[in-house]
């Protein structure tokens, strides 16, 4: 299992002028394959940490700070999650570069992607 991949969902956000990276994680039994979308687990945890974010506004307004990019859903190898995404998130949280960060996030994951949601139609993840 230590070569199962591990699923993140991240929000690259603002509050009370302070950035912010909340995530939520699982790890699957196979990696998604390219060209494919999270289907139903993508769902489950953007829905989760969306949940988190609405309840976490109620202490202070939530902006984005990257745009379309602010909710991703990345596929990493469990040791790069556990050794090299405190570090990114640690550099993001302190320089604030959105390029920068997604650059090394489509280094080091198998599978990045975007989601976004359009009126009257599913939620869509765009791979990046």
């Amino acid at each position: 299992m230590a070569d199962a991949p591990y699923l993140i969902c991240l929000a690259l956000l603002e509050q009370d002028a302070q950035r912010a990276m909340p995530l939520n994680g699982l790890s699957l039994k196979q990696a998604i394959a390219p060209g494919s979308d999270p289907g139903e687990a993508g769902k489950t945890l953007a829905l989760e940490l969306l949940i988190r974010l609405w309840q976490r506004s109620d202490a202070q307004p939530v902006s984005r700070c990257a745009g379309e990019a602010s909710l991703l859903l990345l596929q990493l190898p469990l040791p790069v999650m556990q050794e090299q995404l405190p570090a990114l998130k640690a550099r993001w949280i302190r320089d604030g570069d959105s390029e920068g960060f997604l650059d090394q996030l489509r280094r080091q994951g198998e599978g990045l992607w975007r989601l976004s949601l359009a009126r009257y139609e599913p939620l869509t993840f765009t791979a990046m």
